[in-house]
């Protein structure tokens, strides 16, 4: 068997930068929860309305940059405006005392993250041969979802250290966002084969000219995203069962250990089988922990179902990639990653805020038994669609 080519460098450099952004932006996320419904004052409504248009807007931005990516013919500059935004966003968390000042902040941050989302992944897939592209993209997210792993565990010490007091822990995470983007900006290099020139389609035209199996991918991901709710509900379960303020970010911590344990291997595994069985596996996998957690009312099934959830992120969010990447044609590259990441964040935004209405009219629940529906519909419609592998 012909070794495998090494994963590139941009790939490594990535994974690291999306470790500390990450790493920032997860202390946020841990204490968002405790801090709107506590702090603030503020329904659970109210925190799946900040998710959601948050999350909505970070892909209509991933929609724009992707295409204007493509028709610059740059990856490194889009990428660097992001990180730097959502730098700049860190400060305005302890800075806030409404629900209109965490929602400027979390769009900010959001925004940043859909500028840089899609040229960050048409990067990866420029420089990675298809025979390792299952490698590149769980590399880039389990290295993400160490940082994310981290956060909630340094959030639990934060808190503890400094009496509970969540705004002071919010100007200490503004540190590893700010190394996250000095390290972008001196060590990423821009794709020499993207420099080529390539003839410039209009603008939305881009969109039209979206490969089928690529549109096929649109329609799946929509539907499945419409089951996956902000994980700020998962923390809302924890303290639901009783874990306390300081430690609701627990709940984040199991959640991500079996996402950073997962993403690699998973992503590996797609480069060797079909990566649609593999994402219909991790569909299954959160109808199981959707109804876990809607029937649990203990910590034991907190465990088995957050782990669940995190088990299913890493067999769905770079497969969902590297399919996209597997599918798109190398002058809509970002393009195509930037629509799947809008539709996805459509979904996402009804997702949030319906999850938010049903837990404070029918309680948690509803709204874990209603994601296992919506999730079991997406697979049926996975299941029908062709397995078309990319030509080697």
């Amino acid at each position: 068997m012909a070794t495998r080519p090494p994963l590139p460098r941009n790939v490594w450099v990535l994974g690291f930068v999306s470790l500390f952004m990450d790493l920032s932006s997860e202390i946020y996320h841990a204490l968002l929860p405790a801090f709107i419904t506590m702090v603030l004052g503020l329904p659970a409504t109210a925190l799946g309305a900040i998710d959601g248009v948050a999350e909505a807007t970070a892909n209509l931005a991933k929609l724009f940059s992707g295409r204007l990516s493509d028709r610059s013919l740059k990856r490194k500059p889009w990428v660097l405006t992001g990180y730097g935004l959502a730098a700049l966003s860190k400060p305005l968390f302890p800075l806030a005392a409404s629900a209109p000042a965490v929602m400027a902040a979390r769009l900010a941050d959001r925004i940043g993250k859909g500028i840089r989302g899609s040229p960050r992944d048409a990067m990866i897939a420029d420089e990675t041969p298809p025979e390792i592209r299952g490698r590149a993209f769980g590399l880039r997210q389990a290295l993400d979802t160490a940082g994310a792993l981290l956060a909630p565990l340094a959030a639990i010490a934060l808190m503890w250290w400094l009496a509970s007091d969540i705004r002071a822990v919010f100007w200490i995470a503004v540190i590893p966002a700010g190394i996250s983007f000095l390290l972008a900006w001196l060590a990423l290099r821009e794709p020499e084969q993207h420099l080529a020139p390539l003839k410039k389609s209009p603008f939305f035209a881009g969109f039209r000219n979206l490969d089928k199996n690529t549109k096929r991918l649109l329609q799946v991901g929509f539907l499945f995203t419409l089951a996956r709710f902000s994980e700020g509900f998962l923390i809302l379960k924890g303290i639901d069962i009783g874990l306390s303020e300081a430690m609701s970010p627990l709940t984040l911590a199991i959640f991500n250990l079996a996402y950073v344990a997962l993403a690699y291997p998973a992503g590996a595994l797609s480069d060797r089988m079909s990566p649609r069985n593999i994402l219909m596996v991790g569909m299954v996998v959160l109808i199981a922990g959707n109804l876990v957690l809607a029937e649990t009312a203990g910590f034991a099934g907190l465990v088995i179902g957050t782990a669940l959830w995190g088990a299913h992120m890493a067999l769905t969010q770079g497969i969902f990639a590297r399919m996209i990447a597997d599918s798109a044609p190398e002058p809509l590259r970002a393009t195509s990653f930037g629509a799947f990441w809008f539709v996805t964040g459509i979904a996402g935004l009804l997702a949030s805020v319906g999850a938010g209405w049903l837990w404070d009219r029918e309680g948690s629940s509803a709204t874990f038994i209603t994601s296992a529906a919506v999730a079991a519909a997406a697979l049926a419609m996975l299941s029908l669609l062709g397995d078309e592998r990319p030509a080697r």
